[in-house]
């Protein structure tokens, strides 16, 4: 059997053993150890003992748990309450001013943990109340929380962009700084439509009367709530990027910093210690698992040579351009999207996609932040996006599917908007780790 007709095979099987509800690191892993063992007999036996090896050795995994931590803590302590109050009195006079203030919150939370669900929680729990009670358009802010809550995996500290640099062999500095401009410039897009939209059809934002009964003694100091963020960001990235620590101490720094803010400002119970430490011990576990089974299939697909076969045939027999073929992997994490999240979809097309970008003169920092783009976009497409289910899950009755489903189509326009701009002028990601070291 040619390499083509092995590779088309695993990827078919792998596809079924994830529609009958295996799952991910256990579909992964199985597809690789039975074509490891069929084509290379015993033998075959020692890559997945390789592969567990090369995990183990990868200092840099460490900075996952440090940041899964961080964001639990912050977000199981309820510091994102003070935020989002600090939103409501600056931006609550303007029509959508509260819709607005959400994606601000939305962004200052993802530069607190990195995850898009810590985000989607905070949102739906504290920020999707006040909208309704507030008269905001129901159909109007779900889209909102939606778009603000996958931010969490574009702006550093991304967890997914920690995975695609070590699954890719990248930076993480340079894919966090790569991800800087991207994820600002999208968050301008989402507040200038929610702007414009709002000041064409002012119902659906009214503008808050009560808030001009608050002093602007107490808004200055409620503009505390907003350093919080940013002291733990500068506490992380900035030694970092000056070279004065490691990615990992790094990580550690975020995190002591998280938690010893939650317990200055007395929200940190043992309880609530207890879940943080739980949560991430659980998550990590899984983020290994999944992480070991991409490597023993990544090992089988280039003892295969399958990368370079998949390459001769798209740009020889089918005579498609680099850009083309491109485009296809973009389209192709959508369709996964519908019913993958974005670490399964990252490794199980990282052993195919990443050294096939290579090959195609791509830069792989650039990818990183189309793919995690790509991956905000599925997260938001019916019909079975992973962001609608769990909006589904969190939101009050009154909110329907249908309504969540038609909240989202004018954010997806606008995220698909902001990838062919960075598709189509690549320095809006690479400027600026370019700047930062010199590259």
């Amino acid at each position: 059997m040619s390499q083509e007709y092995i590779a088309i095979f695993m990827f078919a099987l792998m596809m079924l053993m994830l529609f009958t509800g295996q799952r991910v690191f256990g579909a992964i892993g199985a597809v690789a150890t039975i074509a490891a063992l069929a084509l290379w007999g015993t033998g075959g036996q020692d890559i997945t003992f390789s592969a567990a090896m090369k995990l183990m050795k990868w200092y840099p995994l460490l900075t996952l748990p440090m940041f899964i931590f961080m964001g639990y803590v912050l977000s199981e302590s309820r510091l994102a309450d003070d935020l989002y109050r600090m939103f409501h009195v600056w931006m609550g006079p303007v029509n959508g001013g509260l819709a607005i203030g959400t994606i601000g919150l939305m962004v200052l939370v993802s530069a607190m943990n990195g995850l898009s669900v810590a985000g989607m929680a905070i949102g739906a729990t504290i920020a999707l109340p006040e909208l309704l009670r507030r008269g905001y358009d129901k159909t109007m802010v779900t889209g909102v929380i939606q778009a603000g809550s996958s931010l969490g995996i574009l702006v550093p500290p991304s967890v997914v962009l920690v995975l695609y640099a070590m699954i890719a062999r990248q930076p993480v500095g340079q894919l966090w700084l790569a991800g800087i401009v991207p994820g600002l410039m999208m968050a301008g897009m989402f507040i200038l439509y929610i702007w414009i939209r709002c000041r064409i059809q002012p119902h659906l934002g009214p503008a808050m009367e009560d808030v001009h009964e608050v002093t602007q003694t107490e808004k200055i100091r409620l503009l505390g709530a907003g350093a919080l963020p940013l002291i733990i960001f500068a506490a992380m990235m900035v030694p970092f990027v000056n070279g004065w620590t490691s990615l990992v101490e790094s990580s550690a720094i975020g995190a002591l910093t998280a938690l010893v803010i939650s317990v200055l400002k007395r929200r940190m119970t043992w309880k609530i210690f207890e879940t943080c430490t739980k949560q991430t011990l659980a998550i990590s576990c899984m983020f290994m698992w999944i992480i070991l089974a991409a490597l023993g299939f990544g090992a089988v697909f280039d003892g295969l040579g399958a990368v370079k076969a998949i390459d001769n045939l798209f740009t020889e027999q089918l005579g498609l351009s680099p850009w083309m073929i491109l485009i296809l992997m973009q389209l192709s994490f959508i369709v996964m999207g519908t019913f993958l999240d974005d670490t399964a979809m990252l490794v199980i097309v990282a052993p195919l996609y990443v050294p096939l970008v290579g090959a195609l003169g791509f830069d792989l920092i650039w990818y990183g932040v189309l793919y995690t783009i790509t991956t905000q976009i599925a997260y938001m497409t019916p019909p079975f996006g992973y962001n609608l289910f769990l909006m589904r899950a969190m939101a009050p009755p009154e909110i329907g599917l249908s309504d969540i489903y038609r909240s989202i189509i004018p954010f997806v326009g606008v995220m698909v908007l902001a990838l062919i701009i960075i598709m189509v002028f690549p320095e809006i990601a690479l400027w600026l780790p370019g700047y930062i070291y010199g590259n």
